[in-house]
């Protein structure tokens, strides 16, 4: 592929993965709107949300593998074409089930969408330089579209409701007809080397079930609650299954030997808990703005901007240099540093905070430690993948991310409202309580952190600046399979 048109492809693939993020925040904004036109009860109002979490999180890396099979133009055509028109459906919606049946229907769109991006920018962009610069550009639409979907979310929500959906009609469109024009048409590897019906069925059970569990039972009823326990058991047990099918499989869906990438492996575990504690900053922060300091939907999509504009500028600009002077593992640690930091600032937030002295700097500090994490992390998360495979690394990396924003909302949002209502109990003030419970959960998030910083240091190997992204055994493996050939 010529090199202009590749950069055009980027843009394109990275149009369709910004449409997919915006989707998982700009409702946030939206949902007391939702409720008061529609009717929704609080209970059917969370679905709006779990909806597209529980098909969106469970279809990621069914859809990442398909895609290395039957081609990942195809599947992410096919997944943009679901996901505009599940968006009109929704923006249409006259009820609570329509609304949420087609939320439902927006993940399974989204998940087809964004679990081949990553594979198909490796592709275009072997080169590590170029690659790098890349992932940084990828790297900022996936972590920083949560920021920009709440100025958005403001903006439409102030008009209806409904724009935030039906926004999705145009833009859909026009990435279609780009990557219609613009992308090569690719043949995949065949179902028959890898139509593996038992684990595709076992896997994406396992991943629906415990994404639920999370955003539904564990948040609701809480973590020892019999039902939580049964259910994420249950989860478990299909998870288990998948392992044992896929060792035994003669074409397995998911070859287990794409674990043997310490690197790989490594970033997936810090990316699910890194992501958990970064609800601490989003979720938990927009509550904070809201409901103690009294931020309006617009307030409070431009206070999170300078997470936006910070992140877009390392991720665009600088970080595809620092990645390939340092390596990866090295920009890494600093990045989740400075997240760490943004937390523990965020727990001294009091009941009549200021944004310039208690909002601002952390977010300053996120979105600078952001900007370097992310795309050191889509980096390792897709090291060692063989060409093959890169879809269902790709699909992999987005699920590890989805798992711990479900993981991260129920944890702190439980623990949050738990300590609050025990407060209002004892007679604190509504404003205190409130800020007691969020100070709590930025204290969580940043054990999460903490914890995602040891792993970075213990499991994470050191990968040469500049050089290729690969552990020593795939390496060792590459040479013999050479000196194989040579003979």
């Amino acid at each position: 592929m010529p090199d202009r048109k590749r950069w055009l492809a980027l843009y394109v693939l990275c149009g369709g993965m910004l449409m997919i993020v915006l989707d998982a925040t700009i409702v946030n904004v939206a949902l007391a709107d939702i409720q008061q036109d529609l009717g929704f009860t609080s209970a059917g109002l969370a679905w709006v949300v779990n909806g597209y979490l529980i098909s969106f999180g469970g279809l990621l890396m069914l859809a990442g593998r398909l895609g290395d099979l039957i081609g990942r133009r195809t599947m992410f055509l096919s997944g943009l074409v679901v996901f505009t028109v599940a968006s009109v459906l929704c923006g249409l919606a006259i009820n609570e089930v329509t609304l949420i049946a087609a939320r439902f229907l927006q993940g399974v769109g989204g998940a087809m969408t964004s679990a081949v991006i990553l594979g198909m920018i490796f592709a275009m962009f072997p080169d590590p330089r170029e690659q790098a610069k890349a992932i940084g550009r990828y790297a900022f639409v996936a972590s920083a579209g949560g920021a920009i979907g709440l100025l958005l979310g403001g903006l439409l929500t102030a008009l209806d409701w409904r724009l935030i959906f039906l926004v999705n009609l145009p833009i859909g469109v026009l990435v279609g007809f780009g990557a219609l024009k613009i992308l090569d048409k690719d043949q995949g590897a065949g179902l028959k080397d890898g139509a593996d019906v038992p684990g595709a069925v076992l896997i994406t059970a396992a991943l629906m079930l415990g994404v639920y569990t999370i955003v539904k039972p564990a948040a609701e009823y809480g973590w020892t609650d019999p039902v939580t326990l049964g259910l994420g058991v249950a989860s478990l047990v299909l998870l288990a299954g998948f392992v044992a099918r896929e060792a035994t499989a003669k074409t397995p869906l998911m070859p287990l030997k794409i674990f043997r990438s310490r690197n790989l492996s490594g970033a997936n575990v810090i990316q699910v808990v890194t992501v958990a504690g970064m609800f601490g900053m989003f979720f938990m922060g927009s509550l904070y703005l809201k409901q103690v300091l009294g931020y309006e939907p617009m307030q409070l999509g431009l206070a999170f901007f300078p997470v936006a504009a910070i992140m877009g500028l390392l991720s665009v600009r600088y970080s595809e240099g620092l990645v390939m002077k340092f390596g990866p593992r090295k920009v890494l640690i600093p990045g989740l540093s400075l997240i760490l930091a943004a937390l523990l600032w965020l727990t001294q937030a009091p009941v009549d905070g200021s944004y310039l002295l208690h909002i601002f700097g952390p977010m300053v500090l996120f979105g600078t430690g952001a900007g370097l994490a992310f795309p050191a992390l889509m980096n390792l998360a897709m090291s060692g993948v063989e060409p093959d495979e890169a879809g269902l690394a790709s699909g992999l990396a987005n699920t590890t991310m989805q798992v711990g924003g479900a993981l991260g909302l129920a944890v702190l949002a439980t623990l949050s409202a738990s300590k609050t209502a025990d407060l209002m109990a004892a007679g604190t003030p509504a404003n205190e309580a409130l800020t007691s419970g969020f100070q709590l959960a930025f204290w969580i998030g940043a054990a999460l952190v903490v914890a995602a910083l040891v792993a970075a240091v213990v499991i994470l190997k050191s990968v040469p600046a500049g050089g290729p992204d690969l552990d020593d055994e795939l390496l060792l493996e590459a040479e013999v399979a050479s000196e194989r050939t040579a003979i």
